[in-house]
């Protein structure tokens, strides 16, 4: 018989309401891992689905996330996993954005996960099988137009996966992140709601990444799974593209 190496786990996720959150939960609780989801107030409140812990708290608040960290160990037993997924989207260039609108983003993106990986610690460094994984983005490494704000936030969450796993490999926590491209997530939606042009903005997205679609969540939710997994037991400071290929191919143009 095949063991499930995800089966038992203890794993939060925060932003785990929505999208690629609640996508991942939701692949973690088919696999038989206990799972609490973080999410600001209204987003719990409007439900969360059958047998994931709904947990609310604003990552950028350090006393709710201590309280929702140290509820979900006491619920599930302890916590094995930390997935770093909540976060907010920004458009512009440098100039676009105020002061305050970037500390807004920075407050949610990047110290977000320092709150939230802080906070479980001390539970994690008891776990046999202690996994972060950060949720990245290809705008930490592809120049995008109009994405000064996001890429800073998301470039910085690439270079704190590296300077976490280089700090706890000797505890036994692993921490890597997921690098998505643009993905069909209510985000994007509301994005091309307010185009002038939704389906030209669409097919432009799609267009963008070498394999001519949105990526899906359950695709981004599979990559984090596999580098929680005790399975990935050697794979640490790891940023893993889901892009359709964005990142790294530089296909030739369709001759017309």
């Amino acid at each position: 018989m095949t063991v499930n190496p995800l089966a038992g786990l203890r794993v939060v996720v925060t932003g785990g309401a929505s999208g690629i959150g609640l996508a991942t939960a939701r692949a973690f609780a088919e696999q038989g891992a206990a799972v609490a989801v973080l999410d600001v107030p209204r987003s719990i409140d409007a439900g969360v689905p059958a047998g994931l812990l709904g947990l609310a708290a604003d990552v950028r608040d350090d006393e709710a996330v201590v309280s929702a960290i140290d509820q979900a160990a006491k619920a599930l037993g302890g916590i094995d996993v930390v997935v770093n997924n909540a976060g907010i989207g920004a458009q512009g260039t440098v100039a676009d954005n105020d002061l305050d609108e970037w500390r807004r983003v920075l407050d949610v993106n990047l110290l977000g996960v320092v709150r939230v990986t802080r906070a479980a610690l001390p539970y994690l460094r008891s776990s046999e099988h202690a996994s972060v994984v950060n949720m990245g983005s290809v705008a930490a490494s592809a120049g995008l137009p109009q994405r000064a704000l996001y890429s800073a936030s998301k470039g910085a969450i690439y270079s704190l996966t590296l300077a976490m796993a280089a700090d706890h490999i000797r505890e036994g926590i692993r921490v890597n992140c997921v690098n998505p491209g643009t993905a069909d997530t209510p985000w994007v939606g509301r994005l091309l709601g307010a185009s002038e042009h939704p389906d030209a903005e669409r097919a432009a997205l799609e267009a963008r990444q070498p394999h001519g679609r949105l990526v899906r969540p359950e695709e981004v939710a599979a990559a984090v799974l596999y580098l929680a997994s005790p399975a990935a037991g050697s794979t640490t400071g790891t940023a893993l593209a889901v892009d359709g290929g964005m990142q790294g191919l530089r296909l030739r143009p369709v001759a017309r």
